[in-house]
């Protein structure tokens, strides 16, 4: 049946989004409808509603980081059934392609983002809205009561996995945290050097620490954010704001010459530079782990002549499908933290506030209120009463996460 549903949309780019009745189809063949019970905002919904704006990619759903419940499935399905908590992914996992079947990339080729990444939605979608057709954000769409998702891109997690504390794994904590471990291969009693420290940083951050890095410095120019920063591992601090030098030299001198690792955790292209040249030649490594598209970045050759390396992370190198069903028992066993990420609370009506605030590097947080949803099946209305959901933002200059749990 199609299901009624709130959902906040994003009619056209640089408007505040709408919290608006959507109509949810079933899924298709190899689909998964995900009844989502908590979300995460994070920068690149941003980006794609204020500074992407490609006119194509309008008007969406958006919400990327979300986790839920199966409440149905589609023909040839079989991995899923109704009941089973899920994270739905934005990259995808098919198991066939020539990327899924080499360990050198967590990229697939299959998705929305095959053809469509600038955009950052497929074509094909589920929601309608006021009888037209409404896009779903890189392939998920979390900011909706309903979703549907194509099984490539749904992992299975433990069933005793708390949702409004793991959904943080479907964007920002893996990808900070994965670049570390997994892309630049941080090694124990190492130096590194994190920029920018939103969700993405902080677990970053925490991936340094994990990986056994002596010395972790957090760059921010918040330095509000600091006392955060030690909760994930940092021991060292700069603002560069308190400088009359560059940063790299700054840490150049703090560490004899530069870091071993950098992660340039902001998405932008002069801080990518700058995170480059603190790291130390002959063996640095500098990763982009911030979301951006809008500018060419550059530095001088010299700067990777001298041995050192400059290199890109995609959602943390994690393969998704895999590895985030892992990185839910890392955090139930305790290895990863989630809760620290998690701060105040807000009701869903101030979604565009709480994009304000973490514009200008706030914390904030949201009380989502129950809603009655509507299926309709052989011209008969059920109603389905929610329950109460909980938002949950860590907003900072960079990144936000929205956590919403259903009781």
């Amino acid at each position: 049946c199609v299901i009624k549903c709130k959902a906040a949309v994003a009619w056209e780019p640089n408007k505040p989004l709408v919290m608006e009745e959507i109509e949810v189809a079933p899924p298709q063949a190899n689909e998964v409808r995900i009844k989502v019970v908590a979300t995460g905002v994070c920068h690149t919904d941003l980006y794609h509603l204020f500074e992407g704006m490609h006119k194509d990619g309008f008007p969406a759903v958006l919400g990327h980081e979300g986790a839920g419940i199966v409440e149905s499935v589609g023909p040839g399905v079989t991995e899923f059934q109704p009941g089973d908590k899920v994270i739905p992914l934005f990259i995808s996992q098919c198991k066939e392609c020539r990327f899924c079947k080499s360990p050198k990339t967590n990229q697939c080729e299959k998705g929305w983002a095959a053809d469509r990444h600038d955009v950052m939605s497929d074509k094909d979608t589920r929601f309608t809205c006021k009888g037209k057709k409404i896009l779903q954000f890189m392939g998920t769409s979390t900011f909706s009561e309903y979703t549907v998702v194509n099984q490539m891109a749904v992992a299975k997690i433990d069933p005793a996995a708390p949702l409004d504390k793991v959904c943080l794994l479907g964007c920002g904590v893996c990808t900070g945290y994965g670049a570390a471990v997994n892309t630049a291969k941080v090694e124990e009693g190492s130096t590194c050097a994190v920029f920018g420290l939103g969700a993405v940083g902080l677990a970053a951050v925490m991936g340094c620490k994990n990986a056994g890095a002596k010395r972790i410095i957090a760059v921010d120019i918040n330095p509000d954010k600091f006392e955060k920063a030690k909760v994930f591992g940092a021991n060292e601090f700069v603002n560069p704001k308190d400088h009359d030098k560059p940063i790299s030299q700054v840490l150049s001198e703090m560490t004899n010459g530069g870091v071993d690792y950098s992660l340039e955790c902001v998405g932008n292209v002069g801080v990518m530079r700058s995170a480059l040249e603190s790291t130390i030649k002959g063996w640095g490594v500098s990763v982009l782990v911030g979301w951006t598209d809008m500018y060419d970045f550059s530095a001088r050759p010299i700067q990777l002549i001298a041995g050192r390396t400059w290199k890109g992370s995609l959602f943390g190198g994690f393969k998704s499908k895999d590895g985030v069903p892992e990185m839910v028992k890392d955090y139930l066993n305790k290895k990863v933290k989630l809760d620290e990420f998690i701060t105040h609370k807000m009701a869903l009506n101030q979604v565009n506030d709480a994009i304000e605030l973490m514009k200008h590097g706030k914390w904030y947080t949201y009380t989502f209120i129950p809603f009655t949803t509507q299926c309709n099946k052989d011209n008969k209305t059920i109603k389905i009463q929610l329950f109460s959901f909980l938002f949950c933002f860590f907003l900072c200059s960079i990144r936000t996460v929205l956590s919403v749990s259903s009781a």
